[in-house]
């Protein structure tokens, strides 16, 4: 199985495109205004437009109202969401678009208890806790605490870099690896070196 690639909190076109070029198979919008990482609709409707076919196009929120989720779809194409708040699994569903549900893992959290109301997302994204942040935080977690044979694709994230990914692969064997911070210059400004290496550090652990 090859390990998918997303390059997410994309701001900037010339971001996407080196993401793109280097390989990546999604990138990811973040539409939460907390994040330094959140980007306009222009910006979105930029990001876009210069997306090739056959890339992913993932928009990411944390709690938003539904009249938020519409606007943003009314106004970019995108292809598939990612829910990274304490939504609804009725929530998720309601839009025209398939969806990804992210958990925040910690030792004494039951991953499959809180992820099963969410059978129907496409996959379960699996991020390091952080009592006020949600993604982004550039905090790991122990790979160990995740469960053999979820019953849905895990998309590993949290503290991911092109240093540690390697490892991450081989230990996880995820369906995809979720990266933001850790191939950044600075907050929303990718480094187009550490996206190379990172992207580089997935294949080369690909069977």
């Amino acid at each position: 199985m090859r390990t998918r690639i997303k390059i997410c909190g994309i701001t900037r076109v010339e971001d996407a495109r080196v993401a793109v070029e280097s390989g990546a198979d999604a990138i990811g919008l973040v539409f939460y205004a907390s994040s330094p990482r959140n980007v306009s609709l222009d910006q979105a409707r930029a990001i876009v437009a210069a997306i090739p076919p056959f890339v992913t196009i993932v928009g990411l929120f944390v709690d938003p109202l539904r009249e938020q989720v519409e606007s943003v779809l009314r106004h970019c194409s995108l292809n598939l969401l990612q829910f990274h708040g304490d939504e609804a699994p009725d929530f998720c569903g309601a839009f025209a678009l398939p969806y990804i549900k992210a958990a925040r893992v910690r030792p004494d959290g039951d991953l499959v208890q809180y992820l099963s109301p969410y059978f129907a997302a496409q996959g379960w994204l699996l991020d390091a806790y952080h009592e006020q942040l949600y993604g982004g935080t550039g905090g790991a977690f122990d790979w160990k605490l995740i469960p053999r044979d979820l019953a849905r694709p895990v998309i590993l994230s949290g503290g991911l870099t092109p240093d540690n990914v390697g490892a991450a692969v081989r230990q996880v064997r995820p369906w995809a690896v979720d990266v933001s911070s850790g191939v950044e210059a600075n907050k929303g400004v990718k480094d187009a070196a550490k996206i190379a290496a990172f992207i580089a550090g997935v294949k080369n652990e690909n069977p």
